[in-house]
């Protein structure tokens, strides 16, 4: 969709001026040299952050424009757009060229333009001037001591004279419509050259977070106080506890019991296995790319969750303090997805 207005399209009539015609072939060719650079490099499948900023400028005729897109971060895709009054016809197509680029974010596209003045006609407003002249006879009328106005002053009148610009005829309009388009497409492609660039940057920066998740998620696995000899000897130091309580007169039913809640409470086994399971689904998504950072904040909140159960089992100060780690790296890495598109 980018190239829609860019690499393929040529003047519709000879009669355009050269300058109009080659500076819309090079924007369409650098739009496209450009997309074939995505293209080589792979990052089309990489992941993109949703900050970006360019500035494009082209001109046709004796009208220069600049293009200036701004995005930062959005639950969704908001395209807020400000152009010149009399151009509210490319509105749909500057969203529909914006929402085949980008998936989310808060887009702002902003075009300014610049007509030269050597091409616009000093008229005379005939309506202006007939109103001046009234108004002058009638106050002769009224008042005939009083000398008439000049010359200079009835011109001075605000309204009398007007700088016209030269009409444009439809097809020459549509030309700069055209090229307009083009060099949107430019800006476009380079707004997602620097949100992909961002992006990989994030990129590197997650994953070596979810390395350390990983690493941090073995070590809790591989803790002593895991083994079946340390629960063991833990469980049978709090059964004696209670039946010192007691008095030794604990219920052997309400013992057992007792003992399989301990038991149920120090077994992290399902919060590692799923703290493993998200880190396999984090790599993939990584590997994947495209816009995959709605996905990803939801796999933080459940790396979270999951490290709040743990830590809320722990009764070992080494895996707490793995489970604090954990949740100190977790912040951190939703931080930074909060950012990918």
């Amino acid at each position: 969709m980018l190239l829609s207005a860019g690499a393929g399209y040529r003047p519709k009539s000879a009669s355009l001026p050269l300058s109009v015609q080659a500076k819309r072939d090079d924007c369409g060719l650098e739009g496209l040299l450009r997309r074939l650079v995505f293209l080589e490099k792979g990052i089309l499948m990489s992941l993109a952050s949703m900050t970006g900023f360019s500035r494009v400028a082209g001109e046709s005729g004796n009208v220069r424009w600049t293009w200036e897109l701004r995005s930062v971060n959005g639950k969704n895709l908001d395209v807020r757009i400000r152009i010149p009054a009399g151009l509210e016809g490319l509105e749909q197509k500057i969203r529909e060229k914006c929402s085949a680029a980008l998936k989310r974010g808060s887009v702002s596209v902003g075009l300014s333009m610049r007509r030269d003045e050597s091409e616009a006609v000093l008229s005379v407003n005939e309506n202006a001037l007939e109103a001046v002249l009234a108004a002058v006879e009638l106050l002769q009328k009224r008042l005939p001591e009083v000398a008439p106005p000049t010359l200079d002053g009835i011109l001075a009148q605000k309204g009398v004279f007007e700088l016209k610009e030269p009409e444009e005829d439809e097809e020459t309009r549509a030309a700069m419509f055209e090229a307009l388009l083009s060099t949107l497409d430019t800006a476009l492609v380079e707004l997602t050259e620097m949100r992909h660039s961002e992006g990989q940057a994030i990129t590197a920066v997650v994953t070596a977070q979810i390395d350390t998740i990983a690493e941090l998620t073995q070590r809790a696995e591989k803790l002593p106080a895991r083994t079946t000899e340390a629960i063991k000897a833990r469980l049978a130091s709090q059964v004696a506890d209670l039946m010192e309580a007691s008095g030794n007169v604990l219920d052997p039913q309400r013992l057992h019991q007792e003992a399989v809640m301990l038991a149920t409470k120090a077994d992290i086994r399902e919060e590692l296995d799923r703290l493993s399971t998200h880190v396999q689904a984090v790599r993939e998504l990584i590997g994947s790319g495209g816009a995959v950072g709605r996905r990803l904040d939801f796999l933080a909140q459940e790396f979270n969750r999951e490290t709040n159960t743990l830590c809320s089992k722990s009764n070992d100060v080494e895996l707490t303090a793995i489970g604090l780690d954990l949740k100190a790296v977790i912040d951190q890495m939703r931080e930074q997805i909060q950012n990918l598109e």
